[in-house]
């Protein structure tokens, strides 16, 4: 073969190296001085799943990404002040008006900067996108157990960035000035002032004198472009970090493990995957920017203290303390000249901070009542831990229950209903629905553990009905594929609860109780497995597929053919206290 077309040789001619070039000169000066080779081959081969779920984190991340290239070109032109000027722009009807320099500033943007309507309506969107995607990854990290040690401190970090999404949202929107978001600022200044003691302090510090002064709006913008994405920014690094320092979490299958990742490197595959998924996600929020309308600023006017937005209510995130202040009944007390406002401190002060503070302590929650101290990088599927599951859906249903709340007007007004009977209504649902929620779903996962286990043991329904010598009539099964069977049996069995009050050592001494918290203790852990469906030992796999390949035997002459109902005719079918029959 002519090699020569395909390889050159210098057989007659040592190999010299070319010259470094200067590319090559920069990135060897900067590897010696920074050691940036090592890490970056060890980083580009990093090895990341392919799995749907591990995008909803993405989509927060790439939201991210388009809030700050949007919001840096709004900021060009858009003016915090609240200083009054007469608005001689575009839009005739508020033409003449008297308004705050940011409103004037909004409206320009909105019709005289070109691309400025889609920059704003795209930064908004991308805001409901951010916090949304948020909300769901971390669903999704709790239903799967991907926030067990050692990723407890990533959950706190997670949380903390929810909360900083919230409140960057708030200041976010309240910065154009209208109606709408001067509404929503007073509201803030009554949720201040409802602070015992100290609440009209804190008010008019924050607004630099009466409300609503002239300072709240440099004060947010500052919050808003600097303050909070600066946070931000320094706990998203953190979060990645710490996610390829503790390596991705899995899905079980074949050939995973504890100790391995089984999915693609970063380069090329996951670093195209994920190019590729950004711009989805920009296009999407360029779609919603450019066809949907949101927050139509011209439409409100400017603000003014004398007026409220009829029917105004906040962005969908921040609707469940809003809907909790509307059902809350009116209860205030009074000690020594002082009032306080339980209508609006318990709903708006006390229950947020209680709620985040139940979702930061989950995971140390979960292992201090499990008492699992092991590494865990496999995922668990929501139904093998039910009354886990169980609590986030509870959570969830108050969640969901407090934002209806936030749009009682509005639903009394569609569906021609009572709004007194709708908060009447909702005040007791906030406390029973989580209670049926849990209850409903804890009995749906441990149901669906015993399908599980009834697949493991006797296959997958076929929907071909048998008929027996009888006349009874049974479902053929067949098998589940080897990597389903697998996913399924690859979870953990629940331990062996001990009542330490009865435990002793071998010369009849009881154990240490451990006293009144390990009581506690060990009562909730009896209740958190309890009722829980383990999956088969050995011996009951080994029985149920020795009984299944003795019945796909009986069945092999059929194999093929159409089941009309007399394939079986003379045979008997071999049951067993499993087989189910229909």
């Amino acid at each position: 073969m002519d090699t020569s077309k395909v390889a050159k040789s210098n057989a007659t001619t040592a190999a010299t190296t070319k010259g470094p070039n200067r590319a090559g000169a920069a990135a060897t000066w900067a590897d010696e001085r920074l050691g940036l080779a090592t890490a970056m081959k060890k980083n580009l081969r990093k090895v990341f799943p392919d799995h749907w779920s591990f995008m909803l984190g993405e989509i927060a991340l790439w939201s991210f990404v388009v809030l700050l290239l949007t919001g840096v070109f709004l900021t060009l032109w858009f003016t915090p002040s609240m200083g009054e000027v007469q608005y001689n722009g575009s839009y005739d009807q508020l033409r003449g008006i008297h308004m705050s320099e940011a409103y004037a500033s909004s409206l320009r943007i909105s019709f005289d900067v070109r691309g400025g309507l889609l920059m704003r309506q795209m930064h908004h969107w991308a805001a409901m996108l951010f916090v949304a995607s948020m909300m769901v990854h971390l669903l999704r990290v709790f239903f799967t157990g991907a926030f067990r040690k050692p990723r407890e401190l990533n959950w706190v970090i997670g949380c903390l960035l929810l909360i900083l999404g919230t409140l960057e949202g708030f200041t976010g929107y309240s910065l154009p000035d209208d109606l709408l978001s001067g509404t929503g600022i007073r509201a803030a200044d009554g949720f201040v002032k409802a602070t015992p003691v100290v609440g009209s302090y804190m008010s008019f510090f924050m607004f630099g004198g009466e409300f609503p002064g002239e300072s709240i709006i440099p004060r947010l913008y500052t919050v808003h472009v600097l303050l909070i994405p600066g946070l931000l920014l320094a706990l998203i690094a953190a979060h990645m970090l710490l996610l390829v320092y503790h390596k991705h979490t899995q899905w079980p299958g074949p050939g995973r493990t504890e100790r391995n990742v089984v999915g693609y490197p970063m380069l090329p595959v996951y670093a195209a995957k994920a190019g590729g998924f950004f711009f989805i996600v920009f296009g999407v929020t360029a779609l919603l920017g450019a066809l949907l309308t949101i927050n139509p600023v011209w439409k409100y006017g400017p603000y003014d203290p004398s007026k409220v937005t009829a029917g105004s209510q906040p962005d969908w995130y921040m609707g469940w303390p809003d809907g909790a202040l509307r059902i809350m009944p009116g209860l205030e007390s009074h000690f020594w000249g002082i009032t306080i406002s339980w209508n609006v401190m318990l709903p708006i002060l006390v229950l947020p901070v209680v709620m985040f503070t139940i979702l930061l302590l989950l995971p140390f929650l979960d292992a201090w009542i499990t008492g699992d101290k092991r590494d865990h990088h496999l995922l668990e599927r929501p139904r093998n831990a039910p009354t886990r599951t169980a609590l986030m859906v509870a959570l969830m249903t108050m969640y969901g229950l407090f934002w209806i709340a936030g749009g009682n007007d509005i639903i009394a007004i569609q569906l021609h209903a009572s709004i007194n009977q709708i908060t009447y209504f909702l005040r007791v649902a906030v406390f029973v629905g989580p209670v049926i929620a849990f209850v409903v779903t804890r009995r749906w996962c441990i149901s669906l553990q015993r399908k599980d286990n009834e697949m493991l043991l006797h296959g997958y329904e076929t929907g071909v009905i048998m008929r027996s010598p009888e006349g009874g009539y049974s479902e053929k099964h067949l098998p589940l594929p080897a990597t389903r069977a697998y996913a399924i049996a690859s979870r953990d069995r629940d331990p062996v609860l001990e009542d330490h009050q009865h435990t002793q050592d071998a010369n009849g001494v009881p154990a240490p109780s451990g006293g009144r918290l390990q009581a506690l203790r060990h009562r909730v852990r009896t209740l958190w497995y309890a009722d829980n469906v383990q999956k088969p030992s050995p011996a009951e796999l080994e029985e149920g597929h020795h009984h299944a390949e003795h019945e796909h035997e009986l069945q092999a002459s059929v194999e093929g053919q159409a089941a009309d109902g007399h394939q079986f005719d003379g045979h008997h079918l071999v049951e067993d206290e499993g087989l189910r029959h229909h």
